[in-house]
């Protein structure tokens, strides 16, 4: 990877992208390329070009100085293009099946050029059309463990890992996550998005003040708790996969927080696949959700067991009361990550897709049920067993 710091910022074109991958001779002198924006998330360009002789692609990415998803209204750092390239980077280091390869970063016009994973699905759109990625939960709970293990204090130098937290600062995007994950759906706030028919479902979250003294104690980890460099928005709409290959993508909101999040994350959103299906349907997800906390926990422990740089690390219970933290923090923003997808700004495909619309307002009602009962009782749900019981518990009621 080469990283330019010259050139003047501005957003590319389509034949500026092209034009870009020419220069850099990331292609045959004599290909014929084709460019087409492809981005349709909330805050960034993505160019793909192919060579229509041989099929071969790359992707350059491009961050705006804004929210896509709002606008200029919204003014956001271009810095984040640095930390994404930079994560990138850093989990390759542990995971390298596990994510894009970084091919070239330009920090001034804040630009990431990496591998075309074309030939994988988003794995929310795959679960949505009822696939089972096989492999999918095997692979995210083995990333997990790895790069969140390896960029902690249980296997850093604290010196080092205290330089590497100073090179992960992103105040930006973390007000982001702390707005519309840990605030804005627990309040009447004016980025709140749901329907009318929600209105008494969230009236009573604004309401419920057992609810919003745990939201508030997650918030306060979330901001306080440098524990692991997280990917910070791990959600299946982060990752490519078949049934065979898994990459995880996007992560522009890296920086240093509780591992639980990451987790937890992973925890919410295939849950909010599952509340889209008919109960017969459901147990893939569950199995999905067990699969990728025990490989978390297999591959966790043998990082701890074979790397840990920590001293205490051979002290009896300690690897075991680290990982009960982990799973009862995850469980409680896997909680907060159901509501905000629900109601908050930024919502998700599994729900909103889903007819007639009567159905779709009866699985959002669940899934805010669900969500404040996670958040609640967090402390009180000690593995995926429990989890899953819980959750058909509070679906049964």
């Amino acid at each position: 990877m080469s990283t330019v710091k010259s050139s003047i910022y501005k957003p590319l074109t389509e034949s500026e992208a092209i034009a870009l991958a020419k220069r850099l001779q990331l292609f045959t002198e004599n290909s014929n390329l084709t460019c087409k924006e492809i981005g349709d998330g909330n805050l960034n360009l993505v160019f793909k070009i192919t060579d229509t002789d041989n099929g071969n692609g790359i992707i350059i990415k491009q961050a705006l100085p804004y929210a896509k998803v709002v606008g200029e209204s919204w003014p956001l750092t271009l810095d984040r293009a640095r930390i994404e390239a930079h994560a990138l980077l850093k989990q390759s280091e542990f995971v390298p099946q596990f994510v894009p390869k970084v091919y070239y970063t330009d920090e001034q016009l804040a630009i990431t050029i990496m591998e075309d994973l074309s030939h994988l699905q988003i794995a929310r759109a795959a679960l949505i059309e009822g696939k089972e990625l096989p492999l999918l939960s095997t692979h995210i709970g083995e990333f997990l463990a790895k790069t969140l293990f390896y960029t902690s204090d249980y296997a850093v130098n604290q010196h080092f890992k205290k330089s590497l937290v100073k090179q992960f600062i992103n105040p930006d995007l973390c007000k982001i996550t702390e707005d519309l994950v840990f605030t804005d759906p627990f309040f009447n706030h004016d980025t709140n998005n749901f329907e009318q028919e929600l209105g008494q479902d969230v009236e009573r979250i604004w309401q419920d003040q057992e609810l919003k003294l745990a939201v508030a104690k997650l918030k306060q980890k979330f901001l306080t708790k440098a524990e692991a460099l997280l990917h910070g928005d791990l959600h299946t709409g982060s990752i490519f996969a078949d049934e065979n290959e898994t990459k995880v993508i996007d992560p522009e909101f890296a920086y240093f927080g509780p591992i639980g999040f990451d987790v937890g994350q992973v925890f919410g959103n295939f849950l909010l696949n599952a509340f889209s299906r008919n109960a017969e349907n459901q147990e893939v997800l569950f199995t999905h959700i067990e699969t990728t906390w025990n490989v978390f926990v297999k591959e966790f422990s043998k990082a701890w067991k074979n790397d840990a740089a920590e001293i205490f690390a051979k002290t009896e219970g300690y690897l075991e009361d680290v990982l009960s933290e982990i799973f009862e923090e995850a469980v409680g923003f896997a909680g907060c990550e159901i509501i905000r997808r629900t109601i908050g700004l930024a919502h998700v495909a599994d729900l909103d897709t889903l007819q007639p619309f009567d159905k779709k307002i009866s699985t959002k009602q669940l899934a805010l049920s669900v969500g404040s009962e996670l958040i609640k009782n967090q402390k009180a749900i000690k593995n995926p067993c429990q989890f899953k019981e819980y959750v058909k518990q509070t679906v049964s009621n």
